[in-house]
């Protein structure tokens, strides 16, 4: 999926008070190179998770806001908070030095914490 990246909370608006507690953070991202693509280990937590409400996944953008891809979860993982799960064949192209994750939550949408890690060396 490419695209631009509209930006953190494009979600649900709430007020102040409950911002932060609307969308899943993404708290660490691990990046390795596998066979020209790249694996990422993202760990993601959401208060609220349930099956009704629940982290669904996750995009990953470039520095100029570019969507590189996406992981979508089918599943709530309420009994393992925060949950890390595995992102496997990102292509990345070469001039991309730093990438950016945020969560998406199933009734929210994206926003929240995101984690900004850099693409290891090639």
């Amino acid at each position: 999926m490419l695209g631009a990246c509209p930006g953190i909370g494009d979600g649900v608006e709430e007020s102040d008070s409950n911002a932060a507690a609307a969308f899943p953070d993404v708290t660490r991202v691990e990046i390795r190179q596998d066979r020209g693509t790249y694996t990422l280990d993202v760990t993601i937590s959401s208060p609220y998770d349930s099956p009704e409400r629940y982290a669904d996944g996750w995009r990953v953008w470039d520095e100029d806001g570019a969507v590189l891809g996406d992981m979508q979860l089918a599943h709530d993982h309420a009994a393992e908070q925060p949950s890390t799960r595995t992102q496997t064949a990102l292509e990345i192209p070469e001039e991309v030095d730093t990438v950016t994750v945020q969560g998406r939550g199933s009734q929210t949408g994206y926003g929240g914490a995101t984690t900004e890690v850099d693409v290891p060396d090639r």
